[in-house]
């Protein structure tokens, strides 16, 4: 049996329409729960939203991780017995990734991820911002370039660490330009604009803060059943009191997903790394951190009995796990 770790997307794997082929699961029913629990019509989000409805912060964050946990409710009862090794998701992914996990119950993820998003809006009203992939350049260059920026006064930070050689940029509008410009000077393969109105995981979301932290000190957080590893310091975490701080922290800090992955398939073991969400953004990166590793994604329900399949075939004569399955 291949060593599974389950990993979701966060913001930006949303499309318009992408709930229709998931409306007939068993899972569908947390949709309506999430509607009650939220008092959004996330079905609305799911099957009628235009791409503009979807984009902004609130509801993309709510849609997708409602979502990411049907398709993952899907994957839970077609793997009966199948416990992963960890758990992680990217930037809201988190959320989803601690609700599969056990640590938080999926009503309170959703009151979190609707919180969340609310007050990330807030903060890009306050603080407008703006975000830009770097391509085709190491990490670490990118981290020098914009540490060295700022201390000539740009606002710029490095958002996501995704690949060894894709950065997201996040800060003022002027700041992020002058970052990607200098990586562009430096060998970078391109660096392009993400249409976003915020600074994410940067020190200009620090007014969301207050009101994730109220929202935090209303749900309860429980002792994880496997792993979950964190973004901001890419381990292993399964102690509820440590959670707060750590999403809390994950508002201003960067997603260090190249780490995290290191971390699931080198100190946790992981052979076989399975994106259960809208898209296959994360399956592309596995393939370039860890080339050697197995991935699959699961973002149809018709992918849920090719995963099935290919566990028991893996379980029961030893061969390998597929390279991908969607893999980006």
């Amino acid at each position: 049996m291949p060593r599974i770790a389950y990993v979701f997307p966060g913001q930006g794997s949303q499309e318009p329409g992408m709930g229709a082929p998931w409306a007939h699961t068993p899972s569908w029913g947390l949709v309506e729960r999430a509607s009650r629990v939220s008092g959004r019509d996330v079905a609305g989000l799911l099957l009628r939203a235009d791409a503009d409805t979807l984009r902004r912060t609130d509801n993309a964050q709510l849609a997708t991780f409602v979502l990411a946990c049907v398709a993952h409710g899907e994957v839970r009862d077609a793997l009966p017995g199948t416990r992963p090794v960890a758990v992680a998701g990217h930037s809201l992914g988190e959320y989803t990734a601690l609700v599969a996990s056990g640590a938080l119950a999926y009503d309170d993820g959703v009151r979190l991820v609707a919180a969340r998003g609310e007050a990330m809006r807030g903060a890009t009203e306050l603080t407008p911002g703006t975000m830009g992939v770097v391509l085709g350049l190491d990490v670490r260059a990118v981290q020098r370039i914009a540490d060295g920026l700022r201390r000539d006064g740009a606002r710029v930070w490095v958002a996501n660490l995704n690949s060894p050689r894709q950065s997201v940029l996040s800060g003022a509008p002027e700041g992020v330009a002058l970052c990607a410009e200098a990586a562009l000077a430096e060998g970078a393969a391109r660096a392009v604009d993400i249409p976003v109105g915020g600074a994410f995981h940067s020190p200009l979301m620090e007014p969301a803060r207050a009101r994730l932290r109220a929202a935090l000190a209303r749900a309860e957080l429980r002792t994880a059943d496997v792993p979950v590893v964190a973004n901001v310091d890419a381990r292993p975490h399964t102690r509820p009191d440590l959670w707060p701080g750590l999403m809390l922290d994950q508002l201003t800090r960067p997603v260090r997903w190249l780490d995290a992955v290191r971390t699931l398939t080198g100190d946790l073991g992981a052979d076989l790394l399975v994106e259960i969400g809208p898209g296959r953004v994360l399956t592309g990166f596995t393939r370039r951190i860890s080339p050697g590793t197995g991935r699959l994604s699961v973002s149809a329900p018709d992918h849920v009995p090719a995963l099935a399949a290919a566990v028991g075939a893996a379980g029961e004569d030893g061969a390998p796990v597929p390279a991908a399955h969607g893999a980006a």
